[in-house]
């Protein structure tokens, strides 16, 4: 979310760039088991992934662009990912990982900010033990830099997660927070309660928005159907209100159970008639403005 120090100027309406459209959630990697444990073996994430696959996934599409998001929890990932931006503008921004509970957070942090495509951080908390592991003194300290480097904080987590999520971001009125993947409810199995009266409840915190995420891959990989997804989108939606809404593949992830094509097709059926302004939004918009690219 680096926002640029450029005077304000009046442009002629004619002028105007048009929004882009992004994809706000993306990942990249150079595959080996070792840094990478938790791909399962034998599927087709078991390969190097890198930006011209997803560019020739996007441009069929339209699609401008995207937000690279960490897959492991190392600086070296953040480094890595900031110099394919670095060689590819169609890279937006990056979401990195920093130990938000080290003494050196803020020296880490700095370092990474200075590179203006570094807009996020992330932590995988889905995979912490605790459910309340981001209630900690030490990560909510990591938290309370961010802002010192005008830097959002994507939030991963489970629907056991949420009771926690909320009390977390109630103590952080100024931080920008994005859900991912609508907090993997359990769609497999059809299931919307709780999951949906707390993220109803999350929603009313106005500094959080949601990326329409990831949910292929907590549906049934084999016979999913769009029918199955439409509970969850119609929760989201009415919470969130398109305004607070990007489109994210969560790719190559979602390989696992769809095709890039399937993901964007699912969610594009869906939100077909809204208007113009708020298709926009949805499809780059809130991206664009959240994340600062």
């Amino acid at each position: 979310m680096n926002a640029s120090s450029t005077p304000a100027t009046t442009v002629p309406p004619h002028s105007v760039a048009p929004t882009p459209r992004l994809d706000s959630h993306q990942h990249f990697w150079r595959y080996s088991p070792e840094e990478y444990p938790w791909i399962p073996h034998g599927s087709a994430l078991e390969h190097d992934w890198l930006p011209h696959d997803l560019d020739a996934l996007q441009k069929p599409l339209a699609l401008d662009g995207s937000i690279a998001v960490q897959a492991r929890q190392s600086l070296a990932e953040s480094d890595w990912l900031l110099g394919l931006a670095d060689a590819n503008p169609r890279i937006r921004g990056v979401v990195g990982w920093v130990d938000l509970r080290s003494p050196d957070v803020g020296r880490d942090l700095a370092r990474l900010a200075r590179h203006p495509k570094f807009v996020g951080v992330r932590h995988v908390v889905q995979d912490e033990p605790e459910d309340d592991f981001i209630l900690g003194t030490a990560f909510m300290e990591g938290i309370r830099r961010l802002r010192d480097f005008d830097l959002a904080y994507d939030i991963l987590i489970f629907p056991g997660q949420l009771p926690a999520t909320l009390r977390f971001v109630e103590r952080f009125p100024d931080q920008p927070f994005v859900l991912d993947h609508i907090a993997k409810p359990h769609i497999k199995e059809g299931s919307l309660q709780p999951w949906a009266d707390q993220i109803k409840a999350l929603a009313r915190f106005p500094n959080v928005v949601c990326k329409v995420s990831g949910m292929v891959t907590e549906a049934d990989h084999a016979g999913w159907k769009p029918a199955d997804f439409t509970p969850y989108l119609e929760v989201v939606m009415e919470a969130f209100g398109p305004g607070r809404l990007m489109f994210g593949s969560d790719w190559p992830v979602c390989r696992l159970a769809a095709s890039y094509e399937a993901v964007e097709g699912l969610v594009r059926d869906h939100v077909r008639g809204w208007d113009a302004m708020d298709q926009a939004a949805f499809w780059g918009g809130t991206c664009s403005a959240f994340y600062g690219v």
